[in-house]
């Protein structure tokens, strides 16, 4: 695509760098910016900015967060004693999204993924340890994708966790296997985690 402007070129060439933008839909996206006024491009850009500046990760359960910790965490009406682990934050959204789960979380940061050269120590595993042993922790709900690497995170946590004195469940199998938590539709997740069995039932099937 040749524009008879640089600026426009390199708004282009940094639109269409986002992950699902082609080189189209970015020229769009930027003949948009330039339709609206002056402030709304300004408070388009600041937020960005503000965004890069200023997200950090929560320090207890490494949510993406604006303060030291993430309103879930610091929110007295969430229950504490239940936690649920997830893969990401996008997994954190997808599940905030059904309303039907009122505990916290633990984003993982990944999963074990030998392939792609992801091992234990690279997740948020070791701080998952320390909330249990001294947080008042009684279930932790594995809410991990159902792949291969998925349900090989799980079992490693479950294995970890199986000398504390808490209980391991996993979200019922509405989720169907190979699938991901954040293309999963609200109501079949929400009921996924109302459904919730023990995380020993699931080895027997």
């Amino acid at each position: 695509m040749n524009s008879s402007s640089k600026l426009i070129e390199e708004a282009v060439d940094q639109v269409s760098s986002l992950p699902g933008i082609g080189r189209k839909t970015a020229l769009r996206l930027v003949l948009d910016l330039l339709k609206r006024k002056p402030e709304e491009v300004g408070r388009f850009a600041n937020s960005l900015t503000n965004l890069r500046e200023h997200i950090q990760y929560c320090g207890v359960c490494h949510n993406l967060s604006d303060a030291p910790k993430c309103q879930i965490c610091s929110n007295p009406n969430r229950d504490g004693a239940t936690v649920c682990v997830v893969q990401d934050i996008r997994d954190v959204m997808a599940i905030e999204g059904t309303g039907q789960y009122m505990g916290k979380y633990h984003v993982l940061g990944g999963i074990i993924s030998p392939m792609d050269g992801v091992g234990p120590s690279d997740l948020n595993i070791d701080s998952l340890m320390q909330r249990v042993s001294s947080e008042h922790i009684q279930e932790i709900i594995l809410a991990l994708n159902a792949t291969m690497e998925g349900e090989t995170t799980s079992f490693y946590l479950f294995k970890k966790l199986s000398a504390a004195q808490v209980k391991v469940s996993v979200i019922a199998r509405g989720v169907a296997v190979g699938g991901e938590l954040e293309y999963t539709d609200e109501i079949t997740l929400g009921r996924s985690i109302l459904l919730r069995t023990p995380y020993e039932s699931s080895l027997k099937r």
